[in-house]
């Protein structure tokens, strides 16, 4: 099964638009459709934040599920909405962050780069899961349904300015020059 973000390749980094410290909108993506499927469900996580006591791990930015399988694309800026109608019929799930819809990368300042899963199921039946879902509830309700997955992962790092002033007096490369090779 093909999977695509259209704003980043994978491993590399995810534009700050997607970030909630950015436009927290959601990436354009698109896939191709295996054989007997009939929905898709898509889960974006964070594998690389810090373990919470009482919180699943990894950490969920993203569940959208009940997607039809003759949908192949979903645009950017997906509403955060639990059911969509438009632009594509859908259900979302409660993310980490405990909201519905999707919350981009918000990793620590200065915890390193952080790496961002999205993961396509596509089911060979229909979930008739409920919007509103959480991740555990999702991963239970698709089991014994997946016939193919795909990833794509993406980076993304917050940095301290004062780490960045740092590196400047180091390099004798500029502050700017260095924030927009980070970018």
């Amino acid at each position: 099964m093909e999977f695509r973000i259209h704003t980043f390749e994978d491993h590399e980094p995810i534009p700050k638009r997607h970030a909630l410290e950015g436009e927290n909108i959601s990436p354009a993506l698109s896939w191709s459709v295996p054989a007997g499927c009939k929905e898709f469900a898509i889960i974006c996580e964070d594998p690389d934040a810090p373990k919470t006591a009482g919180q699943d791990h990894p950490f969920t930015h993203w569940l959208i599920y009940n997607i039809p399988f003759n949908v192949t694309s979903l645009p950017e800026r997906i509403p955060l909405e639990t059911q969509m109608r438009s632009p594509v019929a859908a259900a979302q799930g409660l993310n980490s962050f405990g909201k519905i819809g999707y919350y981009g990368p918000m990793p620590p300042v200065d915890s390193g780069v952080h790496h961002y899963v999205f993961t396509i199921y596509a089911l060979g039946g229909k979930l008739k899961l409920e919007p509103g879902a959480d991740k555990k509830t999702l991963m239970k309700a698709m089991r014994g349904y997946t016939i193919a997955t795909a990833h794509i992962t993406g980076t993304y790092e917050r940095r301290s300015k004062g780490r960045i002033k740092r590196m400047a007096d180091a390099t004798g490369i500029s502050e700017s020059d260095i924030v927009k090779s980070l970018s």
